[in-house]
Order: C-alpha cells, then structure tokens, then sequence
C-alpha cells in the first residue's frame, strides 16, 4: 500500500545527559538560571533601613501630623494642577486621585483638631 506521506524522521533515542559535554552544559545552564531567577537570601543578614529619609524618634506626634497634612495639602495641589492640563479619561483619574490625597488632608487636620498635646 502506498503512503503519501513519509515516515517520521528516526529520531536519536539517547538521552541528553548521556554525554559528558551535555551533562556539563545542562548542570551549568541550571546554574545560570538558579543565578538569575532563584537568587540565595541571605538569613543571618540583618534588615539595616535606608536613612536617606529619616523622621527621628524624638520628633512629636504633632509635629509629625503638621508635617503630613502639609505634605497632603500640596500634593492635593499638584494634582489639581495637573489635572487642569490633562484631557479625556486621564484627567478624571487624576482628579480621583487628588480627592483621595484631599480626603487624607482631612483625617490628618481632624486629628490635629482633636490633638491634645501632653504639656
């Protein structure tokens, strides 16, 4: 009987890891890969924070929240500001997130109202 197509291709039944020189090549392809994607984690290394932005301990609560709502108010500004020059879709995303940095600055002053300081 004819076949109108052609038998597969014999293909070579030896495993990869029989040669010496693939066996060498796949253990140092796993070790590129362990390299770069399952990096070790160090355990005994302690966490040491950055002290590039560093609020010191002996700053008060008050001070602190001055400092916030501050920080609120302008960012509400900015994007405020931004979302005027924006157009479409992108000015209703920047005018949410201006209510959400607005509605911060209030918790934040209402604390402030409430704040008793321990004179």
């Amino acid at each position: 009987m004819f076949k109108p197509t052609p038998n597969p291709p014999e293909t070579d039944p030896a495993s990869p890891y029989e040669s010496l020189d693939s066996k060498k090549l796949h253990e140092a392809a796993d070790r590129a890969l362990d390299y770069y994607l399952n990096p070790p984690i160090p355990k005994d290394t302690p966490r040491k924070p950055s002290t590039i932005y560093h609020v010191g301990t002996e700053v008060d609560n008050e001070t602190l929240l001055v400092n916030a709502c501050a920080s609120l108010a302008s960012a509400s500004v900015m994007l405020s500001d931004f979302a005027g020059l924006v157009d479409g879709p992108y000015r209703n995303t920047m005018l949410g997130i201006q209510q959400v940095v607005m509605l911060g600055e209030l918790a934040v002053n209402r604390v402030l109202d409430n704040f008793d300081p321990q004179s």
